[in-house]
């Protein structure tokens, strides 16, 4: 079944339904093409097999959808969860995640109306009660994936009819309706745009690109950044990024410049003004925020899900390889903070601070934002670059690119990382072949190097760019990359200014008390006042019993007393990867601010 399923995909990709338009300089790898293994390839496998595969459909989301409801509110989120379920079906060739995506599909299409309303609510209340248009919104964008991925005909023609369900009755908007329900239709329409270009990209029908220009004005979209909690929500990140997403595709079309401005206003309201937490995540109770509050509403995870999107498809259309150290910062920490370590729950938030909660269902956004990303993953580890091939993430991992009609190479990397920085990259072209191969060096590595063979290569290993090696690549050629990780004390900014949190690698440390009988009632104020020192790293990592398999931690001697700011050193502590979900604080004191770097994410420009 899995080999008939990759010739399917394969006969695709070479006849052009996936490739992108020829304004990306990076190629995403088609997802059945990649294995990924390590933590990344753990996170991916357990939200498959104890999350995903977990689930009461029947109960949770297909019966509201059998039986219309007659609540104001009763969103669902299953047009993501077909989405998530098609891409992780893709990857996997899992004839259960398969089965699964057939039944969900198939059960939604039994379930459209003759007039092709695909909603969970009754006549009275569909469109414009909340939040209707989000929900059918995804179903659309998720029998879509279904079309592009499997081919799946019936797929396309259900969403075709609830398209153009959308297209007839959008006009009955009720005349003020943002006020009177307090939420601006950018919230309560979040993807709705980039489902119609999904539409016109599998049909050719123009009529879904003019929605998005004559009725969202997706042309003319451009918000600014809205700090706080306000009117209709203004300042919300998801839909933010949602929107930018959006922007970005229609960039793909149509190429005007002024499309991008929101996106890169973002990136560098991000990364230029505070916006980002040192973990990835952004935002306070899902709102734009500069303050660096790192605590209780930090990083919705719907949020996380949409920067990683964005950086993903800056990283494709500029090939500026600062865009996949995001990304492995994001991934690392803020998504995989949001798991539990079994996979089977997921958080609404994750702070750097304070008690961490997983959110009480399997429906609504964030899981199935989760399940969705975490299913997009694999493809964002090999890209095509030209004739060649570009490594962004660095994980255990198989993959075949093909780089031409008949030239195609198979890659294999063997890496603990980020637990170590030696990645080992087994090269296999199909023929001897001369085409480059990129390796992203990641900015807070200064010392990186590169072999081939054994032999140590003459090439550029500056941080912030890719390392181009570009030779005649044999069947059994290997390169080994050495990453090496040094621990870092990095200083916070605003509410964190004076403080440091200890990082190595993309990983970020921080303090679960449990361990420490006298920090265990400690709220995170208190335990922020810690007092941490380079001089008292330990410089090699440790495993962190109790975690997951292969975790590491920092051990560290800290010190509790303020008034011995010179002298630290009474508390043996293990500092945890920030994923650890008993972490209760990241920032610390430290009596030499010297010691300490700015984070290399921070000021930079990316225009």
């Amino acid at each position: 079944m899995r080999i008939i399923f990759i010739s399917f995909i394969f006969i695709l990709f070479t006849q052009g339904l996936f490739a992108q338009p020829s304004v990306d300089r990076l190629i995403p790898v088609p997802l059945s093409s990649v294995k990924v293994e390590g933590e990344m390839g753990r996170r991916i496998d357990i939200t498959i097999l104890s999350n995903l595969l977990e689930l009461d459909v029947d109960k949770d989301f297909l019966a509201p959808f059998l039986v219309k409801e007659t609540k104001k509110s009763n969103y669902i989120g299953l047009g993501k969860l077909i989405d998530a379920t098609a891409k992780f079906a893709a990857y996997s060739g899992d004839s259960k995640v398969i089965a699964l995506k057939n039944k969900l599909t198939s059960s939604i299409i039994k379930a459209q109306e003759t007039d092709g309303y695909l909603g969970n609510m009754a006549p009275s209340n569909r469109m414009w009660k909340l939040w209707d248009v989000h929900e059918v919104g995804y179903i659309i964008y998720g029998l879509i994936t279904d079309y592009t991925l499997f081919g799946s005909e019936s797929s396309l023609a259900a969403a075709k009819k609830g398209g153009d369900y959308l297209l007839r009755n959008w006009s009955s908007m009720p005349i003020g309706w943002q006020d009177s329900t307090g939420v601006g239709l950018h919230v309560a329409g979040i993807g709705i745009d980039r489902t119609m270009i999904a539409l016109f990209k599998a049909t050719k029908d123009r009529r879904y690109l003019d929605f998005c220009d004559k009725v969202l004005h997706l042309h003319q979209w451009n918000p600014g950044i809205v700090l706080g909690r306000r009117k209709l929500v203004e300042g919300h990140i998801y839909s933010y990024m949602a929107a930018s997403l959006a922007q970005l595709e229609l960039y793909r079309l149509e190429q005007d410049k002024n499309l991008l401005i929101p996106t890169m206003n973002a990136i560098d309201f991000l990364f230029n003004q505070n916006g980002v937490a040192i973990s990835g995540g952004a935002g306070q109770v899902e709102i734009w925020t500069n303050d660096q509050d790192g605590g209780r509403d930090l990083g919705e995870t719907c949020a996380t899900a949409y920067q990683l999107r964005v950086y993903d498809n800056l990283l494709r259309m500029k090939e500026d390889s600062r865009y996949g150290d995001i990304m492995e910062r994001t991934i690392f920490n803020a998504l995989f903070g949001a798991q539990s370590t079994d996979g089977r729950k997921v958080r609404y938030f994750t702070p750097l601070e304070g008690d961490r909660s997983y959110h009480d269902a399997d429906t609504y956004c964030c899981p199935n934002n989760y399940r969705r990303i975490l299913a997009e993953l694999p493809s964002m580890v090999y890209y095509k670059s030209g004739n060649g091939v570009a490594v962004n993430l660095y994980t255990s991992s198989k993959a075949t690119i093909q780089l031409g009609a008949n030239r195609k190479v198979g890659l294999t990397q063997q890496t603990d990382y980020p637990n170590s920085g030696q990645v080992i990259l087994k090269i296999d072209p199909l023929t001897t072949a001369v085409f480059p191969v990129k390796l992203r060096i990641p900015l807070w590595c200064k010392n990186a190097s590169v072999a081939i063979n054994g032999v140590i290569a003459k090439v550029n290993c500056k941080p912030g760019f890719f390392a181009i090696l570009e030779r005649e690549w044999k069947r059994g050629d290997q390169i080994t990359l050495q990453l090496p990780m040094e621990w870092r004390l990095v200083k916070g900014r605003e509410r964190q200014a004076g403080r440091v949190a200890i990082m190595r690698g993309p990983l970020l440390f921080g303090l679960n008390p449990t361990q420490e009988k006298s920090l265990a009632n400690r709220s995170a104020a208190d335990l922020g006042r810690l007092i941490v020192s380079k001089k008292m790293l330990d410089p090699l990592a440790v495993h962190a019993d109790g975690f997951y398999p292969t975790a590491i931690g920092c051990q560290l001697k800290a010190g509790s007393k303020m008034w011995a700011m010179d002298n630290p050193g009474d508390l043996d502590l293990l500092f945890s990867e920030f994923a650890d979900p008993g972490i209760r604080c990241t920032y610390f004191k430290t009596p030499n601010l010297t010691e300490a770097v700015e984070d290399e994410l921070i000021g930079l420009n990316f225009n």
